[in-house]
């Protein structure tokens, strides 16, 4: 895994999710099918409370009146106040993908972390109600955490991976019809993405996701290869890792 490609994740994320969702589509039972799902992050007032909404038809209103602000900032009819483009603030878009049944019912859900998800109480607090609501839910539940920024929040608990497996990336896995147990896959900074199963119903295999695969699209389409790296990494690496990247690089260069 390139931990540079984390300067460009909001790209990354959302070809990761599409191509995901093709690859997983073309290896599923007939009857089942992977969608991507969107949802709003919404606070409710007095931050005691959150829940997320499904977009559906952006609906806006004008009816914020500017010139009452102006006339009280500059407080006197002389003065000319520049007027603003106003653009309206919408909470963050989170996408997930769902493999689904005919009747619409989510059978897994596979969540690519992203920084909206582990970085803030607020943020890791959302993002605990969703996994109790699959959890809760029936739902088979897949974290993939590729990215080094932000605290742990994947279900698989980090004390029970010794230091000598543990790496800067983490895949976790929650089986519905094996509930006392959290499969836990770390990954090494200086290792290829495994290849993951994905759980499906009790009746069915599970289908494989392999993760370099979708990283290395992504490199390309998204023109990774001019990603400038000099510049300095969130959170930066150890000595160790530093000299192993500037080797790879090196390496690219020739």
């Amino acid at each position: 895994m390139d931990p540079f490609l984390e300067s460009r994740w909001a790209d990354i994320h959302a070809r990761l999710i599409v191509y995901a969702s093709n690859q997983l589509n073309a290896k599923l039972p007939p009857d089942l099918s992977a969608r991507i799902e969107e949802t709003l992050s919404v606070e409710e007032e007095g931050g005691d409370y959150s829940r997320k909404i499904v977009p559906d038809v952006r609906v806006t209103q004008d009816s914020f009146s500017y010139s009452n602000v102006s006339s009280a900032v500059a407080g006197d009819s002389a003065i000319a106040v520049a007027e603003p483009i106003l653009c309206p603030v919408e909470p963050p878009r989170l996408r997930h993908l769902e493999i689904i049944d005919p009747a619409g019912r989510v059978v897994t859900a596979i969540e690519l972390l992203s920084p909206w998800n582990k970085i803030g109480v607020k943020a890791r607090r959302k993002y605990g109600q969703n996994q109790d609501e699959f959890m809760r839910g029936g739902v088979n539940l897949v974290e993939i955490n590729l990215i080094r920024q932000g605290e742990h929040v994947a279900l698989a608990p980090i004390e029970f991976l010794t230091p000598d497996r543990r790496g800067p990336y983490l895949v976790s896995v929650y089986c519905h019809d094996d509930p006392q147990t959290i499969r836990a896959y770390p990954i090494k900074l200086r290792e290829p993405l495994p290849n993951i199963p994905i759980p499906l119903r009790p009746t069915d295999r599970a289908v494989v996701l392999q993760l370099q695969t979708l990283i290395d699209e992504c490199y390309r389409d998204a023109r990774c290869d001019r990603t400038n790296y000099e510049q300095p990494l969130p959170p930066p690496l150890s000595a160790d890792d530093q000299d192993w990247v500037r080797s790879q690089v090196a390496r690219w260069a020739v």
